[in-house]
């Protein structure tokens, strides 16, 4: 199948680098949240990330970022979407960029998991669980995991999400256990009585509470899609559709072709260079977790920003590495606003940056009413049916004219 405009086309997801209040963050009293906004304030102006900036990265917000003005002359489109899902979790956010907005409020659990779910969690792993409350995951781990160590209990915690996760010092409890009983609770929360959306393997090593580090090994048990996306219809037709990091877990590995598994943001960029190297015609699709796993929840700013930092040297690459027949779209899944109240995601807009080296023109693709419109132009490219809410904008990024 012939592509209208692009061969391939890069989707990286910063996860949780919102851009400002969505217009129902009163329903999560998430009002006066800002991500990028509170990031460039606690940089006093000295956030550098001249490629976000020369792409329109401030250009999107009604006040520009401190320290990173709008440009007269943006390296291609930019734009704003909102989302139009209940909640507003990593799974959320992309199951609607590819169509399958989570209409539905999934379960959450402000006062801990009922008792017949911790029970079954026990007598499954044999093992006593602990904490079972919303907290931090490196606070309830630096609370309990020096007794984790000694008892050999499972840690499990939650937040403002649909999620359970479960931390484990890997030297007690091995990756390939742990990932066991995860597996088996992911089989406890399909629905009907209890529907979660993710289901968090989350070990840890050091010797004390002042060492502790989680791992890599992370891994994200995800509530099977409900329905058909963008990434299935695309896999369908025989378009090569790769994820990096979390992507795979996100999906359940439904509609992927290829997955890779990522370290560190840096890893996940080493993959999106790699991948760029190879010859296909399809889409890559990457998650960025550190800013939200490492920074966002942990309200540290500077750690934020510097993250952005770091991902936009490595953007430079990318933007030079790009063949004319290539699209880069880079976006967000949700916010989670290291200047904010709390320590969960925050519903925000995300910025929407598309750039291909064949653009002739540069503009304004507005305030997106939902994050559907990503999919959208994508299956838009690979002339295939839209099934969703979404609306390509597919037709703006091809324009021809003058030269900008």
């Amino acid at each position: 199948m012939e592509p209208k405009a692009y061969h391939r086309i890069f989707g990286i997801v910063l996860d949780s680098v919102g851009t400002g209040a969505a217009p129902d963050a009163n329903l999560f009293n998430d009002q006066g949240a800002d991500t990028l906004g509170h990031v460039g304030e606690a940089y006093q102006g000295e956030l550098k990330i001249p490629n976000l900036q020369r792409m329109g990265i401030s250009n999107l917000r009604e006040h520009e970022i401190l320290g990173v003005p709008k440009v007269n002359r943006p390296l291609g489109y930019y734009g704003t979407m909102q989302e139009v899902s209940a909640g507003k979790d990593s799974m959320d956010g992309h199951w609607e960029m590819m169509g399958l907005p989570v209409t539905k409020p999934l379960d959450t659990f402000p006062h801990g998991f009922p008792d017949d779910l911790i029970k079954k969690i026990e007598s499954f792993s044999g093992r006593k669980v602990i904490g079972n409350r919303p907290e931090s995951g490196t606070k309830i781990i630096a609370e309990l995991g020096e007794q984790q160590i000694e008892t050999g209990d499972l840690i499990v915690y939650t937040s403002g999400d649909s999620v359970l996760q479960i931390a484990a010092h890997e030297e007690v409890i091995s990756v390939k256990e742990l990932y066991r009983i995860c597996e088996y609770v992911r089989s406890l929360v399909n629905g009907p009585t209890y529907t979660i959306g993710r289901v968090i393997a989350r070990p840890y090593v050091g010797p004390d509470k002042a060492h502790f580090v989680r791992t890599a090994n992370r891994h994200d048990f995800t509530l099977a899609p409900i329905g058909q996306t963008d990434l299935d219809y695309l896999n369908e037709a025989g378009i090569q559709t790769i994820g990096i990091g979390k992507i795979n877990d996100i999906f359940s590995g439904h509609g992927i072709s290829i997955g890779y598994h990522n370290e560190s943001n840096m890893d996940g960029m080493d993959h999106v260079d790699e991948v760029m190297k190879k010859e296909f015609t399809g889409f890559c699709f990457t998650n960025l977790v550190d800013f939200d796993a490492m920074y966002g929840h942990r309200r540290n700013p500077i750690g934020f920003g510097k993250a952005l930092m770091d991902f936009d040297k490595r953007l430079g690459t990318v933007l030079k590495s790009l063949r004319e027949n290539d699209l880069l779209m880079i976006t967000a899944d949700h916010g989670n606003d290291p200047g904010f109240r709390g320590t969960d995601h925050t519903r925000e807009r995300v910025p929407l940056l598309a750039y291909s080296p064949s653009m002739k023109m540069n503009g304004n693709l507005g305030n997106r009413q939902t994050f559907a419109d990503f999919g959208a132009t994508v299956l838009d490219n690979f002339n295939l049916k839209n099934h969703a809410i979404g609306t390509s904008f597919l037709e703006e990024l091809v324009r021809t004219g003058e030269v900008k």
